[in-house]
């Protein structure tokens, strides 16, 4: 019995030798099935579980790693580097608590190990940045936790608490596709990791596929129950959906009135989903379009491009309320800020006609000047003519101060000119259309105020007013 152990004792320290030498050569896996075999050889040994452990560290195996750091200072309370071994792996996995009771043992063993030294100090490092974390997360300063956590995994790049504390920071960030990777490589090792389903969903959820998010949160409820953050997640998401559609379809329908309060209602379940909420709020323009409330339409819009500025059809609705207020400046704005970031041909059109809209808006608005609205009819014209013309015309206003008479000779020519653009229908439709702004007024200033008075009027000479009561005058022609 005695040379049989002897033998096995021999064997055992062969295969780590041999275990050793394949370590040296950074050949981890054959490593690993040597130490293994010394193990099975003498499973008392605890420096071949201390070897082992220290193969899985490099394979990156720190559960297993642990287990077998943990086995090693069983059999030998006097092993440090076992203790340095299973602290290591606790601080790879992201246990700091436990990493430092780890280091200390082994600094009570050997008070001047360096680098048990070290390793406390990053382990408490771990803490602090732990602690940091949870409280940026309660103010929702997501960048200052991702830095955490960024710093932490350096010291514990095994821990999927911190990656996934981090992409779902990534997340409320709107950086999808960076939280996405790092859900998805913890999926990968681990595909019922509810964090991690829950970190997946999230993104999506985000990114306005909410349909695809809450089969994500459904599934992370089945691996975990009591998942709080996907319960909630998927509770908003569904009800999302559902007063999305239902706003869709009453809008569809021409019931605009309710379509506004369900997307109001939407608006309110979850201010964190900004895609979402951007088209929540152009939707709602919309409507408000609809509704001839254009100045609560702009301010939608506004929104939704304040939570996505490259919400392009936001950009367009608005721009589109802005002509239908006639103000041209904003709206060449927006349709430039379009057709930078896609330029297509109907895009650089509605650019053309809205800078067209605003030259038109500098020059003299004939329309303002008669009071007649741009749809008036050729006897509206005439009548607003008749009306602006005698309140104006000069005679009316001898008794007046010399300021006064100037003012209204002026109007007096301005409501001519106007009419005389106006209710020509060659002229006008040049004028509606903007032909006339390389034509410096269409010679208007070869005109007589007068004689379109007179022609208009039908009189063949002077013209006097008289009173004929209070505040009533008529006119002759002599």
């Amino acid at each position: 019995m005695w040379k049989l152990c002897r033998r096995r004792s021999r064997e055992a320290e062969s295969f780590k030798e041999q275990g050793n030498a394949y370590y040296a050569k950074k050949d981890y896996n054959e490593a690993y099935n040597y130490y293994t075999k010394a193990i099975d050889m003498c499973p008392n040994n605890a420096s071949y579980y201390g070897n082992r452990a220290a193969t899985l560290m490099m394979l990156g195996r720190f559960r297993e790693a642990l287990g077998d750091a943990q086995q090693s200072v069983r059999l030998d309370d006097s092993f440090v580097r076992g203790h340095l071994r299973e602290g290591k792996c606790h601080l790879s996995l992201g246990n700091a608590m436990a990493a430092c009771r780890s280091f200390q043992r082994a600094l009570e063993l050997d008070h001047k190990n360096a680098q048990a030294q070290q390793e406390f100090k990053n382990a408490n490092a771990v803490l602090e940045y732990e602690k940091i974390a949870e409280v940026d997360f309660e103010k929702r300063d997501f960048r200052k936790v991702v830095f955490c956590m960024d710093r932490a995994l350096e010291f514990a790049p095994a821990c999927h608490r911190f990656k996934i504390l981090k992409a779902e920071c990534l997340a409320m960030l709107g950086r999808y596709p960076e939280a996405q990777f790092v859900a998805s490589d913890i999926l990968r090792m681990d595909s019922t990791n509810a964090d991690a389903l829950y970190v997946r969903g999230l993104c999506l959820y985000y990114e306005d596929c909410i349909e695809k998010a809450v089969q994500f949160f459904v599934q992370a409820l089945r691996m975990a129950p009591d998942h709080e953050k996907a319960c909630v997640a998927c509770r908003n998401a569904k009800a999302l959906k559902a007063k999305k559609e239902d706003g869709n379809k009453a809008f569809k329908e021409g019931n605009y009135k309710l379509a506004y309060e369900l997307y109001t209602e939407a608006l309110g379940i979850d201010p964190n989903n900004i895609k979402t909420n951007a088209k929540l709020y152009c939707n709602r323009g919309t409507v408000n379009s609809k509704l001839r409330k254009l100045e609560d339409a702009i301010e939608d819009c506004t929104n939704a491009v304040k939570l996505d500025d490259t919400y392009i059809k936001a950009y367009l609705r608005r721009a589109q309320c802005y002509m239908d207020t006639e103000q041209f400046e904003e709206a060449v704005r927006d349709y430039e800020k379009v057709y930078q970031t896609e330029k297509t041909k109907e895009h650089k059109q509605l650019l053309k006609n809205a800078q067209l809209e605003l030259k038109k808006s500098k020059r003299k608005d004939y329309y303002k000047i008669l009071g007649v609205d741009k749809n008036a009819s050729e006897d509206e014209i005439k009548k607003a003519y008749r009306k602006r013309a005698l309140m104006h015309h000069p005679d009316r206003h001898s008794g007046a101060s010399a300021e006064v008479q100037k003012e209204e000779e002026k109007k007096f020519k301005e409501v001519g000119e106007a009419f005389t653009i106006l209710s020509d229908p060659k002229k006008k439709t040049r004028y509606d259309s903007g032909q006339d702004l390389d034509e410096e007024g269409m010679n208007m200033g070869d005109f007589d105020a007068n004689n379109i008075f007179k022609a208009f009027f039908g009189g063949p000479g002077g013209f006097s007013f008289e009173a004929s009561g209070p505040g009533n005058f008529y006119f002759q022609f002599g």
